[in-house]
């Protein structure tokens, strides 16, 4: 077994894979607490199609993450990340406030504004202007998140003196979803961590500490310190290449699961704070045997 890694280690469970009912999800994540990962994360998605596969959806994922939040005891859990603009802003903060609630202060509201233009389409959802919307919800989640009283006139969103009742325990920390200049200009002066997905930066420890040093810049032009935002990077990781479901490529190669801890190491000294696996194929075993690999330490 290798000697543990100096940072925190999350999963992400299956998003649209194969098709997973909510035994086996729960299996997963009582073997991801069992194995010492800190986190689970459910990708916030309703459909895809039109991409040479057949269509396939996963699970809401607010509810399914509400009943994993009654399910576990000690791992974090959280969207990865959530759509903004699935919900309306008041409707989402409140969502948090309850998850955070259920899960005793577990919850980490992953957000952004979204990208499969699919499934704005099939749902009726407005997807015109994203970064000009996500900016007004953004404003209104965290200021009722933060126990404000929020009214707002908006060119997209209109709120009437909206308040968290019951009022939350704590504010939940906020997580950004993007490297895009605008969003992180918008977010990185009032979130707590940021994440990039294991495409965003080639799925390589050189890639993901070029990519930090970006995020570096833009947290000192938002005018905070450097320690103020935790890093968070996916990482591609192939536990059975007969079985990739994820179909790796060459532009974000998989890392090979035997290859994982040495990776783990590369990704801590670039600068992440946590590394999400995304496993494929993604199975309660795959869960185990990562736990073992990455030498955490179990529950």
């Amino acid at each position: 077994m290798a000697s543990p890694v100096p940072l925190r280690v999350g999963i992400q469970l299956p998003e649209v894979e194969r098709d997973v009912r909510w035994p086996e999800y729960l299996a997963m994540a009582r073997a991801a607490e069992e194995a010492g990962f800190d986190s689970i994360w459910l990708g916030d998605h309703l459909l895809f199609r039109g991409d040479g596969r057949p269509e396939r959806g996963p699970w809401e994922a607010w509810t399914l993450l509400a009943a994993l939040a009654a399910a576990t005891d000690r791992i974090t859990l959280g969207p990865l990340v959530a759509c903004v603009g699935f919900h309306p802003p008041g409707l989402l903060a409140k969502m948090a406030a309850t998850l955070d609630e259920v899960s005793g202060g577990r919850f980490v509201f992953g957000l952004g504004a979204g990208w499969n233009q699919t499934e704005f389409r099939a749902f009726g959802i407005a997807s015109d202007h994203p970064v000009a919307r996500f900016a007004e919800s953004f404003a209104i989640i965290r200021g009722l998140l933060a126990g404000d009283r929020v009214s707002a006139v908006g060119e997209y969103l209109q709120l009437d003196d909206a308040v968290l009742i019951p009022r939350p325990h704590r504010r939940v920390p906020l997580m950004i979803g993007s490297n895009g200049p605008r969003m992180l200009a918008l977010t990185l002066p009032h979130v707590e961590a940021w994440n990039t997905w294991y495409d965003g930066y080639g799925n390589s420890v050189a890639g993901f500490a070029a990519l930090n040093e970006r995020i570096t810049e833009a947290v000192l032009m938002a005018g905070r310190q450097p320690e103020d935002i935790a890093r968070s990077a996916c990482a591609l990781v192939i536990v059975d290449p007969s079985a990739d479901e994820r179909a790796s490529r060459p532009e974000a190669p998989g890392v090979p699961v035997e290859h994982l801890g040495k990776h783990l190491r590369g990704l801590a000294e670039a600068g992440a704070d946590e590394v999400i696996l995304v496993a494929s194929p993604i199975t309660e075993h795959s869960i185990r045997l990562l736990g073992e690999v990455a030498g955490l330490e179990r529950a």
